[in-house]
């Protein structure tokens, strides 16, 4: 009968040590996921400042063009008027050496 007690005795303790390395091991595997968790969640935060940065510069580019086509215009309508300032000078000109 002791010999059984202690055979028992001893299945009890192994298994105490098994129970206390699988609490250690769940103690782990869950800092490793809130770990991960947190991971994420910063891989997320970067994600949306990234998209964020992006909308920026997509908006930075249209205005860019749009201000583009603007000094392009002015440029076409300067350089009509150019044209026609050139026009009246030689014509008020021609009409000097003329007179």
């Amino acid at each position: 009968a002791v010999s059984a007690i202690e055979g028992i005795s001893s299945i009890i303790d192994e298994i105490s040590t098994i129970s206390t390395s699988i609490a250690s091991a769940v103690e782990e595997q869950s800092a490793a996921t809130t770990e991960i968790s947190r991971n994420v969640q910063q891989a997320a935060a970067g994600t949306q400042e990234v998209t964020s940065n992006i909308s920026g510069v997509n908006q930075a580019a249209g205005e860019s063009g749009q201000a583009a086509g603007d000094v392009l215009s002015a440029t076409k309508e300067l350089s009509s008027q150019s044209e026609t300032l050139r026009k009246e000078v030689d014509s008020f000109l021609d009409g000097i050496k003329n007179a």
